[in-house]
């Protein structure tokens, strides 16, 4: 063994605690951390990211983890963002909650590929996790649940699911046969995210095959007789994407409606919740997530309102069979399929880290009224954030905050130059991602961390006043 390698093992309790020291101080500084690091010089439209690094090249000689600990510290950790933070508010970013935190380390300590029955005690971990959260956003047993690495993937996995079920409806298997045996396809879906689209380039079957349908007026919600007319357009089966949440605005679509039409159309409901299905967990929103029991395939983040570390989701679905179907892997080595089939057989990966422990964990922690005091918590945060910008004549509403997310613009003027300068001049207190929403240029604050509170959205409403007017 390497003299250096083993010298790291002799001392391996050391080097974890001071690894555990470098993370607490790092949580520790996140209230004071900039959000988002910049450039200590501003320019007139607010201060402009770091300069990118020069590469280092890769060391000849072993120096340890030590000394690794300590380059990591000095060249890249102030250069990371407060994302585990309660005002990074861009994307929809959650953090990682203490129980968490403890099960992403031990995922790691225990390195396990939990893909085999042969070796199944990730498995086991994971189908228990699952049916917490089958549990915790109200599906039947029906569904079956797979841990993935995110919505992308989750969404990804489900249409893979829906193009072998349109195969069985036309007598043709597009996992042996290939997509073009599907001849053109449609999939229809009101405001789909951009991962649909990018799912079905990689599925073979083309972002041309998906098809807009007109939205409700003022809404990113799908105009269920639009959706109606637009099946009954071309008979045949067809896949339906449904939104329970839309990024820009969290809207949901009538989810118990678009079920509604499947005594006239034959279609597949593929439902992307990726941080909408939280809605159960508020009595005061369960009403928006109703239906999603209906669905056939299901995509839920769980890096997003969980508060599990990246990366992290789960995807749903009634048809095990055919997701077996799609994703089984042939070898020795491998379990069997079976009315059971092991995780390997189920997703693209062959190597599948144990991504449930650290949801187990923090579903194992703090239940079901943990989970929902921290959503009820954001969506308040959220409301208290509108109101505020709602109050300065800086700012327009675009949007009703219906649930975590605020959809904003400026009143006078608003370009994408200048909301990009509004954004970069509030980075250090408050960080917000830009979007476009009814054709205007728009920011959106997206509220799921667990540390988030009313003393954040005053600290982040402040920011982004004075940044309006460092930047008018």
């Amino acid at each position: 063994m390497d003299r250096t390698l083993a010298a790291d093992l002799d001392r391996l309790p050391e080097l974890l605690d001071a690894t555990r020291r470098a993370a607490v101080d790092a949580l520790a500084t996140l209230d004071a951390r900039p959000v988002v690091p910049t450039a200590p010089t501003p320019t007139p439209l607010g201060p402009e990211p770091h300069p990118e690094p020069v590469p280092e090249p890769l060391p000849e000689r072993a120096s340890g983890a030590v000394a690794a600990l300590a380059a990591f510290q000095d060249r890249w950790a102030p250069r990371l963002s407060a994302s585990a933070g309660p005002r990074y508010l861009g994307f929809v970013t959650g953090g990682a909650t203490p129980a968490a935190l403890a099960g992403d380390w031990l995922t790691a300590v225990h390195d396990q590929n939990s893909n085999s029955s042969l070796d199944g005690g990730g498995q086991d971990l994971e189908r228990e996790t699952v049916g917490w959260l089958r549990e915790l956003f109200g599906l039947s047993t029906a569904h079956a649940g797979t841990f993935v690495s995110g919505a992308t993937m989750s969404n990804t996995t489900g249409l893979a699911i829906a193009r072998e079920w349109l195969g069985e409806r036309l007598g043709v298997s597009p996992s042996e046969d290939g997509a073009a045996a599907l001849g053109p396809v449609r999939v229809l879906s009101g405001a789909p995210h951009s991962s649909i689209a990018k799912a079905l380039s990689v599925l073979g079957l083309g972002r041309a095959a998906l098809v807009p349908v007109p939205t409700l007026p003022g809404r990113e919600a799908v105009d269920p007789a639009a959706l109606d007319r637009a099946l009954a357009d071309a008979p045949g089966p067809a896949v339906v994407v449904a939104n329970a949440g839309t990024v820009n605005t969290v809207d949901f679509d009538d989810l118990p409606a678009i079920a509604a039409l499947r005594p006239r159309h034959d279609f597949w409901l593929h439902t992307d919740a990726a941080f909408g299905a939280f809605a159960a967990l508020s009595p005061d929103h369960a009403h928006l997530a109703a239906g999603l029991d209906a669905s056939d395939s299901l995509c839920v983040d769980l890096h997003k309102w969980l508060n599990v570390p990246y990366d992290s989701a789960v995807q749903f679905t009634r048809r095990r069979d055919l997701q077996a179907r799609v994703f089984q892997n042939s070898a020795a080595y491998l379990g069997p399929l079976g009315d059971h089939p092991d995780l390997v057989h189920l997703t693209p990966e062959n190597s599948h880290r144990l991504r449930a422990l650290a949801a187990w964990f923090t579903l194992r922690a703090y239940g079901r009224q943990g989970q929902r005091e921290i959503v009820e918590r954001d969506i308040a945060c959220a409301r208290d954030l509108g109101d505020r910008l709602s109050a300065d004549p800086a700012f327009r509403l675009l949007a009703p905050v219906r649930l975590n997310v605020v959809c904003f613009t400026l009143a006078a003027g608003p370009s994408p130059d200048r909301l990009a300068a509004l954004a970069r001049a509030a980075s250090a207190e408050v960080f917000v991602t830009p979007t476009r929403y009814g054709g205007t240029p728009a920011l959106r604050a997206a509220f799921s961390n667990w540390r988030t509170t009313h003393a954040d959205v005053r600290r982040a409403a402040e920011a982004l006043r004075r940044a309006a007017r460092e930047t008018a």
